[in-house]
């Protein structure tokens, strides 16, 4: 019988290893000859013998003298440079972790005295009585990163990490520990701030995520699986990804830097050590790292922060036009050759387009000096323009190029959906509604959101939502008001089913949207 040779039955042969490693050694001998033996030294034919004094110069006849040629010289050079943004932006990445605490499930047997008595437990036992207790608040925890981006103790992280969390803990890089408060989220856009209280903290710069480029060299920083200040790098994947379905608000920067569960919050920094992105969400079949990471960028990020930090929410632009993007066959109607632009599809009563006197049908090619590729460019646009500027925007209309300067208004407070700048037909089954908080109509006493429009063909039209109908709960999670709407259907993606509990005059209602 023929003999099978494995890896194991090698390792455990001594004789076989002893062999196997003298072999090794001197190939690798003769590999190290032949690379390092000088050019001026040629070999000696068949025909001919080496003088004794070549030979005594012969690598084979002495250690080779070791040179490293000028691009080892620069990678080495790079490699320090690599060890010392590592060093600079490691203490500036904490670990958060937050614990929530879950409501215990109730008896359907209220507490009465009766069912202490012992009458009562002779008949019914002692399980009866333990089945009226109720079960104990349970703990539940969860961990991401942030980014202390103030040395007084401002921490940037994701909406996601600290959501519903009742209490948040930081653990710095020298292992301290910190309770945090919580300054303010943001769920369109998926960010957060929290404060601890210390000062002379290390923190990271803000950089120019606008002049980033496709294959320009990153570095992630964060702590994945509870691995705390783990550093991978990469490159720019792309930049501008929208229609991910992680946010309203998408402009994200993509990356090959390993990103794995635990990551969001933490820092994407250029090579020069600068902030220009908050990691946030991988792309993944497997529950880990497959190469596609997404981090919100830092001109995105810092004016959310800022805003939450002054104002303890975000203070959006608003221009009062609904807008979808551009098909082949819509571009012809049109008149263009091209689908760039995003295309009006209403405007607001006495909002900032109609005093600007846009129309419906008119293209949106440029705002404020920025082309404007698609409906999701021109959402981030003006939602990042503070209210009050004057902006000037070029549009397309019946053909002809046109400019229009608008007032940028300050988005309306109760309302969400494509009220600001709506997408038609968008990521999820509820985008085409514009929603307020109920309790802002006829009765303070109303919880959920009332529908105030309808996009025509939409999901939310076709399975049956009206105006006026009160939204009260999606995929059976209570919708208090559009805080609450916003959190919901941020986490939604575009194929998601969604179930939804309605008030109706004095009805109420599920309706089931399907997915795509």
């Amino acid at each position: 019988m023929r003999e099978q040779w494995s890896l194991n039955s090698v390792l455990k042969n001594p004789v076989v290893l002893t062999i196997g490693s003298f072999i090794c050694v001197c190939l690798a001998l003769g590999a190290s000859a032949m690379f390092f033996q000088p050019s001026t030294v040629t070999q000696a034919s068949d025909e001919q013998v080496a003088p004794p004094e070549l030979l005594a110069q012969s690598p084979m006849a002495q250690p080779a003298a070791f040179s490293l040629p000028s691009t080892s010289e620069d990678l080495l050079r790079f490699n320090q440079h690599l060890i010392a943004i590592a060093k600079k932006v490691k203490p500036a990445v904490v670990n958060i972790s937050i614990v929530k605490t879950t409501a215990p499930r109730r008896s359907p047997f209220p507490h009465n005295p009766f069912f202490d008595d012992p009458f009562f437990r002779r008949f019914f036992g002692e399980r009866f009585r333990e089945e009226r207790r109720q079960e104990p608040r349970r703990r539940q925890q969860g961990m991401g990163s942030g980014v202390i981006v103030n040395p007084d103790g401002y921490i940037v992280t994701n909406n996601h990490v600290v959501d519903e969390g009742d209490e948040i803990q930081v653990v710095l890089g020298d292992q301290r520990k910190f309770e945090a408060t919580l300054i303010g989220t943001d769920p369109k856009t998926d960010l957060a701030i929290v404060k601890i209280e210390a000062s002379g903290l290390p923190y990271l710069s803000w950089g120019d995520s606008s002049t980033l480029e496709v294959g320009e060299m990153v570095v992630a920083v964060g702590n994945p699986f509870g691995l705390s200040q783990t550093v991978t790098m990469g490159i720019i994947s792309a930049v501008g990804r929208a229609g991910v379905g992680l946010a309203d608000y998408e402009d994200f920067i993509q990356t090959d830097a390993a990103i794995n569960p635990g990551n969001s919050g933490g820092a994407l920094v250029n090579l020069r050590g600068e902030l220009i992105g908050i990691n946030t969400a991988i792309f993944t079949r497997s529950g880990g790292y497959m190469g596609i990471g997404f981090a919100i960028p830092s001109n995105m990020a810092k004016g959310v922060a800022r805003s939450l930090k002054a104002h303890g929410k975000v203070v959006r632009g608003w221009l009062g036009v609904s807008i979808q993007d551009l098909s082949p066959d819509l571009a012809k109607q049109f008149e263009t050759t091209d689908t760039k632009g995003a295309l009006v599809t209403d405007v607001v009563e006495d909002s900032p387009a109609e005093d600007a006197r846009f129309r419906r049908g008119d293209i949106i090619r440029e705002f404020d000096g920025r082309q404007v590729e698609n409906s999701t460019k021109l959402r981030t646009y003006v939602a990042e323009t503070p209210p009050e500027a004057r902006v000037n925007v070029g549009i397309l209309r019946e053909g002809r190029n046109k400019r229009l300067t608008v007032v940028i208004g300050q988005m309306p407070k109760d309302m969400a959906g494509t009220g600001d700048v709506g997408t038609v037909g968008a990521r999820h089954a509820l985008s085409g509604l514009t929603v307020e908080s109920a309790a802002t109509g006829s009765s303070s006493d109303d919880t959920g959101v009332r529908v105030l429009k309808v996009q025509p063909d939409s999901r939310a039209a076709r399975a049956g939502i009206r105006k006026d109908d009160v939204i009260l709960e999606i995929n059976r999670m209570t919708i208090k008001d559009v805080d609450d709407f916003d959190r919901v259907t941020s986490r939604l993606g575009e194929d998601d089913s969604v179930l939804v509990l309605l008030r109706r005059g004095r009805s109420m209602l599920f309706l089931s949207l399907g997915g795509n």
